[in-house]
């Protein structure tokens, strides 16, 4: 009814029951990208590889374009990386995140990744990297980005996993928040930052509009935004213990910015699915 195409995984961190649905095809995660990434700086700064307490200066030259955050500012502007990770998550401030890849390094993502068994996981650049093959998909006229035509949305590699630089699986990011919920995607440490940093997203208008009738039901995620993508993936957990990772990415028919009901489909399918599994 929205419009939109999709995919989802949905489990039970408890009992492990499961709801899919093209749950082990390859989709594109935008912003979703950046969890490894806070993973890894949470895991390097438990193991005494990299201080997130460092304070760290972005230049205004060469930041990665975005709609907030540093990726705005007319400053250079000084923070500790940890500080950045929460614009990173809570905002999904671009230049941040890059300033974060590269502290820990991209290969160390992925490698990490690879560790935890994420084969399908597939990082290989910052948003920068994203930024600059669009720019070579659109003959560097940038400005069709935002408004794109049916005929431009073909040729972006950004919106394909199989071509552009990053590709998941609801799956694949469903077992990531499980091993970071249950204390086993690293260090114990590093697992409570990740989740203390994810609980802090300030968007309540996909994951998180689903259960907004619950009281006392929590939120935990992180969004992902591309032109006619939308997507979120984060864990539900409610006053009684129970507790469910969600992934659900989305492709939308229409190329309107801005699309309520699309937005909405995320956070209702995820309460559909959670209702499914806790028998309501």
């Amino acid at each position: 009814d929205a419009g939109v195409a999709g995919a989802l995984h949905v489990v039970d961190l408890i009992g492990g029951a499961e709801i899919s649905h093209r749950a082990d095809e390859l989709v594109v995660p935008a912003s979703v990208f950046k969890l490894p990434v806070l993973l890894e700086l949470c895991r390097q700064h438990a193991a005494g590889e990299i201080d997130a307490s460092a304070l760290v200066t972005v230049p205004v030259t060469d930041r990665a374009p975005g709609p907030f955050g540093v990726s705005i500012m007319k400053d250079p502007i000084t923070a500790s990386l940890r500080d950045l990770a929460w614009l990173m998550m809570g905002i999904s401030d671009n230049a941040a995140t890059d300033v974060l890849c590269a502290h820990v390094g991209l290969d160390m993502v992925q490698k990490h990744l690879s560790r935890l068994g994420l084969t399908q996981t597939r990082i290989d650049g910052d948003c920068r990297d994203l930024f600059r093959t669009v720019r070579e998909d659109l003959d560097g006229d940038m400005s069709m980005f935002m408004k794109p035509t049916p005929e431009m949305l073909e040729k972006l590699r950004v919106l394909d996993p199989a071509r552009g630089l990053h590709a998941t699986t609801p799956r694949e990011m469903t077992t990531l928040l499980r091993l970071i919920w249950n204390d086993e995607a690293g260090p114990a440490d590093a697992c409570e930052e990740t989740r203390r940093i994810l609980g802090q997203q300030v968007w309540p208008h996909r994951l998180a509009s689903g259960f907004s009738d619950v009281d006392e039901v929590t939120t935990s995620g992180k969004t992902g935004t591309l032109p006619t993508l939308r997507n979120e993936v984060g864990v539900v957990e409610y006053p009684d213990g129970g507790r469910y990772a969600v992934a659900v990415f989305t492709r939308s028919s229409s190329l309107a910015q801005k699309h309520p009901a699309a937005d909405a489909v995320i956070g209702g399918a995820a309460r559909l699915a959670v209702d499914a599994l806790r028998g309501a």
